[in-house]
């Protein structure tokens, strides 16, 4: 029986990936590393910035490798203030409450990024767990932010359902156990199909979506 829905924040919840993207290129460009979008989705698209910085800074200190990403992310928060939820969304967000689903969020971005992002988006009271691999020491695609997730909603994997927008994060929740909804915000349908999802929508007004919901699953 569902009872929780969990979702991922960067690309799922809204499409951070072209500030990321712009933001990461600013950065790397002031290390002679050109990147375009295999490069992105290869080596930063769903890791952690300790993953993304021991990939490309193995050279770095920690105290130089946290200073980077910090730097990065303080473009990136600069950017954000202007997002805006994927389609769909708000609709969908309300019909999980009416429904008196749990809900709880899982993500690799920082603290900071999840605040700000949750404040743009008018949602910083609207989940009742939110997971941040930094926190909890370990990463998507771990399951353990999905596990961890589980527990502090006291819910069964088999009662959950995820939205996962990238590779790492959707091989975190099936790792989990939870069925998972692939969203193409940031990788093509193929290759999320490719990782076992459900299935995948385009955004939260896909009529699968609320095919899939209004069926046996939710009974």
């Amino acid at each position: 029986m569902l009872k929780a829905i969990l979702f991922d924040l960067d690309g799922t919840l809204t499409n951070t990936d072209p500030l990321h993207y712009q933001t990461w290129a600013h950065v790397l460009e002031s290390y002679q590393i050109p990147i375009n979008s295999n490069f992105y989705k290869a080596h930063i698209s769903g890791k952690t910035n300790a993953e993304i910085v021991q990939d490309l800074f193995p050279q770095l200190s920690p105290e130089e490798g946290l200073k980077l990403a910090n730097l990065k992310e303080a473009n990136f928060r600069e950017l954000a203030i202007n997002l805006e939820p994927l389609a769909g969304l708000n609709d969908f967000l309300s019909w999980v409450k009416n429904q008196s689903f749990k809900t709880g969020l899982v993500t690799n971005a920082p603290r900071e990024n999840t605040d700000l992002m949750l404040n743009v988006l008018n949602l910083s009271d609207y989940f009742d767990a939110v997971i941040l691999s930094d926190e909890i020491g370990i990463g998507k695609p771990n399951p353990a932010p999905y596990q961890y997730c589980l527990d502090q909603l006291n819910i069964l994997a088999e009662d959950a359902i995820a939205f996962e927008d990238s590779p790492s994060g959707i091989r975190s929740a099936i790792a989990a156990g939870i069925k998972t909804i692939g969203v193409a915000s940031t990788h093509d349908s193929k290759s999320l199909n490719d990782l076992g999802v459900t299935f995948v929508v385009e955004d939260f007004k896909s009529s699968l979506l609320w095919e899939y919901l209004s069926g046996d699953f939710t009974d």
